[in-house]
């Protein structure tokens, strides 16, 4: 017992150093850059404003394979460039893995914020402390849910957390929009799968209407869905949708692979258990209609106390792996191995 111990010990480390060594090794990357995408005019006369575009960041690594990773968000881009505590996010973690790794802030959002429209911003006190409950952290601010995967110790994770926030215009209207720029960024890069969180997830489904090249969804936590006129779509919040289309504009959501991926904690946020029950009908749907979408509760695989952005979670390795499972199920991993 006390060798087989030894040699179960001998692994985990080996398995350990291993992970350790390739977070610590130069990344290669062979192309980087940024554009913006899609947007709108105003004029007066001959003077006139660009506004209303979207801004990618991206970066293509040696060997890259063939689809790319779009990375949308619904709270800013650094969610998607590390982890709570200053480890690896899914940037890294995928370029790692080969995949051309595109960044995405929307029109009127971080570094596309040059909007059409003019807006006034009141600064919301207490939003820091919504945001650790919207964010299942816990159910009241500051009483962390045990076992949560946030490094609950230290104080500057919290800070830097609740400072990683853009105003984000959560309308359908705003969705549209952002949509339509996505669209126009897509186009550009070629086959693509969208890789979401919160509301993005929204966005992504209304922008997979838009393009052609949009390969597959995995939407984290997605709070707004899309509904056919033929179907009574459940209600929501209105800032959320649903969005109601044609049945025909429908059928383009059956023609993908669609993930969408839950926490652990739902049944303590009402309102989360009432987005989960929502999704379960929209894939439902789509399975019924001959698509091919999925569920996946991160704790039915063994991943226990993730929150609302589980990609950033001190775990997100482990949560990075079922996204390769996915990505490598549907196909969508071709080209360089792992």
């Amino acid at each position: 017992m006390v060798v087989k111990c030894l040699v179960v010990l001998c692994a985990v480390s080996a398995l350990a150093s291993s992970v350790a060594a390739r977070e610590a090794s130069p990344i290669l990357i062979v192309k980087q850059g940024a554009f913006e995408a899609g947007g709108s005019m105003l004029r007066e006369g001959d003077k006139t404003l660009s506004c209303d575009h979207g801004f990618v960041e991206y970066q293509i690594p040696a060997k890259a394979r063939g689809v790319a990773l779009f990375l949308w968000h619904s709270s800013s881009t650094k969610v998607w460039q590390t982890r709570w505590d200053g480890g690896e996010g899914y940037q890294s973690i995928f370029l790692r893995r080969g995949f051309p790794v595109y960044l995405w802030d929307g029109p009127r959002v971080g570094r596309g914020n040059w909007g059409c429209a003019s807006y006034t911003y009141k600064p919301a006190v207490g939003q820091d402390q919504q945001n650790f409950v919207a964010w299942r952290l816990g159910a009241k601010y500051p009483d962390w849910f045990p076992g949560v995967q946030f490094p609950t110790k230290d104080p500057e994770a919290w800070n830097q957390a609740a400072r990683a926030r853009y105003d984000e215009f959560d309308t359908v209207e705003n969705a549209q929009l952002e949509a339509d720029a996505a669209a126009k960024a897509i186009d550009k890069i070629g086959p693509t799968v969208l890789v979401t969180n919160s509301a993005g997830g929204l966005r992504a489904l209304l922008a997979t209407l838009k393009s052609d090249n949009v390969k597959g969804v995995v939407a984290y936590e997605d709070p707004g869905y899309v509904f056919p006129t033929d179907f009574d779509a459940p209600k929501g919040p209105e800032r959320f949708g649903p969005v109601i289309v044609s049945p025909e504009d429908f059928k383009k959501l059956t023609k993908i692979p669609i993930q969408f991926v839950f926490g652990d904690n739902i049944d303590k946020s009402p309102t989360w258990s009432m987005y989960a029950e929502t999704c379960r009908k929209f894939v439902d749907l789509v399975n019924a209609r001959g698509g091919k979408a999925e569920i996946l509760f991160l704790p039915s695989v063994g991943l226990k106390g993730n929150t609302h952005i589980p990609f950033a979670d001190l775990n997100n390795v482990a949560v990075a792996d079922q996204l390769s499972a996915f990505l490598h199920r549907n196909k969508l991993d071709s080209g360089r191995g792992r």
